[in-house]
């Protein structure tokens, strides 16, 4: 795995791109600048590692487009130290995103064929998650409360079990809606039984899998 001149520039024209569709936060942008995505990407298709857009990775999955993972972890404003629950681990992108942001992250995935293929290619990059195989829709109860939950897959509501497993103070962003699209909420648990919601911008995710998603 090379990480060329060529590559690095390709990364920073990707992050000006970002940058100028309104994301603000240095430290996502250094992420996105510091990570290369060409990784995941076989040499055929290099010349899409660095375009703003998901692109298929099999299982029916796709690495998400990097304004995407952008927004989502911005919404989330991770502090090194946190413990982050990502649900839908895919191609591991936006987990090596969350761990350049200093998080300690739990990533479940319910594919069997990504969760083995991630699992294994991550590390060989130098990232260590903790991965897990499993219906992310119901949460892991094993390592919670967390301080943040991200969902990487669009669900038809927002889970009991995510919210139950937030500390108080921690924040939950998921895409919520229909198949075909899904709003983006940032939701804050600011007591036991009581969270605050907001919404932002419309986006389009493949489904999340599950008990309390799209069953499969």
């Amino acid at each position: 795995m090379v990480d060329s001149y060529r590559h690095k520039g390709m990364r920073r024209q990707l992050v000006k791109v970002v940058r100028e569709k309104g994301i603000e936060d240095e430290r996502v942008l250094a992420a996105i600048g510091k990570i290369p995505r060409h990784f995941f990407f076989e040499n055929a298709f290099l010349e899409h590692a660095y375009e703003d857009k998901a692109f298929p990775i099999g299982a029916g999955q796709t690495i998400s487009q990097p304004y995407t993972v952008a927004f989502q972890s911005e919404l989330l404003q991770v502090q090194p130290g946190d413990k982050v629950f990502e649900i839908g681990t895919g191609s591991g992108y936006q987990a090596i995103v969350l761990l350049e942001l200093g998080a300690d992250v739990y990533t479940i995935e319910y594919q069997k064929e990504l969760y083995e293929r991630t699992r294994r290619f991550l590390p060989s990059m130098g990232y260590k998650p903790n991965f897990f195989f499993g219906d992310g829709s119901k949460g892991l109860p094993r390592y919670a409360p967390y301080d943040k939950i991200i969902v990487t897959a669009g669900a038809p509501t927002v889970p009991d079990a995510l919210i139950d497993q937030l500390r108080v103070g921690g924040v939950l962003v998921i895409p919520v809606g229909d198949a075909k699209t899904q709003r983006m909420l940032r939701i804050t648990k600011t007591a036991e039984n009581k969270v605050r919601t907001e919404s932002f911008d419309n986006f389009k995710f493949v489904p999340l899998l599950g008990a309390d998603g799209w069953r499969k």
